[in-house]
Parts: C-alpha cells; sequence; structure tokens
C-alpha cells in the first residue's frame, strides 16, 4: 500500500517521508478488496465516473476525498458502529501506535511506519498506552514475592 500522508493541492506531499510504501496484513487486504469491489460495483450501477485511479476512500468518482470529507465519513462510521464519543480519523493513529508498543514494537518501527523523522515524536506525543494500569512491575514482583508472604494455611 501507497501512504501519501498530507497530500498538497498540486498533488506533492508535506516531505519524502510523507510518502512511502508499507505492507498490510493479509486480512487487512483481503477486506480492503472484497470493499474495492464493492466500490466498483456502486459506481457502476449508479452510473458514477470513474478515474482509473483506485483510493480505498476515494469519492464516488474515484478521486481523492477532501480532509472535511473524511472526517464526515469517518463520523458516520463511528455512530453507525454505536461507539461514543466524538472520533477522528487522527485518532487511529494513537491506537495503531499503542498497539505496536503492546506488541512491543520497537520506537524506531513505529516512527518508520507513522512517518515521524525522530522517535521522540513517537514517544511523546503518540506512544500513549491502552491499559489504564501499568500492571507489569507488580506483576514481577508478585512473582518475586508471592509465595513467600503468603499465608500458611
Amino acid at each position: 500500500m501507497e501512504v501519501w500522508r498530507s497530500v498538497r493541492k498540486k498533488g506533492e506531499t508535506k516531505n519524502e517521508k510523507s510518502r512511502r510504501t508499507i505492507a498490510l496484513p493479509g486480512y487487512v487486504v483481503e477486506i480492503l478488496a472484497g470493499y474495492r469491489t464493492k466500490q466498483a460495483e456502486s459506481r457502476e450501477r449508479n452510473g458514477h465516473g470513474h478515474e482509473r485511479i483506485v483510493y480505498v476512500f476515494g469519492t464516488r468518482n474515484d478521486t481523492v476525498k477532501d480532509a472535511g470529507n473524511v472526517r464526515r465519513y469517518f463520523q458516520t462510521i463511528v455512530e453507525d458502529a454505536e461507539v461514543e464519543g466524538s472520533w477522528t480519523p487522527r485518532e487511529l493513529r494513537h491506537t495503531f501506535v499503542s498497539w505496536m508498543s503492546d506488541q512491543g514494537a520497537a520506537e524506531e518501527l513505529i516512527a518508520d511506519l507513522v512517518g515521524h523523522k525522530k522517535t521522540s515524536t513517537t514517544r511523546t506525543v503518540y506512544r500513549h498506552q491502552l491499559r489504564p494500569v501499568i500492571t507489569k512491575g507488580a506483576d514481577l514482583l508478585d512473582g518475586v514475592f508471592g509465595e513467600t508472604l503468603q499465608e500458611p494455611s
């Protein structure tokens, strides 16, 4: 998948790091391929034009959606899923970074995937853990002291 973040009016990206190609998990590719098929069928059925450029979340004429339309489309998905609150597509970046972090991904990898030049940006701005309580330290100490502090039965 090609990722072109912050595409400007003349078709360029903010910087070279904003333009990169990343691999997607197989199940995501299958979902997106199915979605693309449904898009093509819908365009054909409704007589919409087709630019022959494949944008997964393009307009009905297969052109790039502007930021406002992306936000509205995303909010509709959130509402349809009955997720409470007001969510924006930007929050998906935080979720992605949190999931990658929880899976043990190195900061350098995460920074590269989200297009950060410095790992400090990834660490300070985006690396919020999903778990509300950090339990690893307590779990480790329970393993050390758990057996010795148990009351005799």
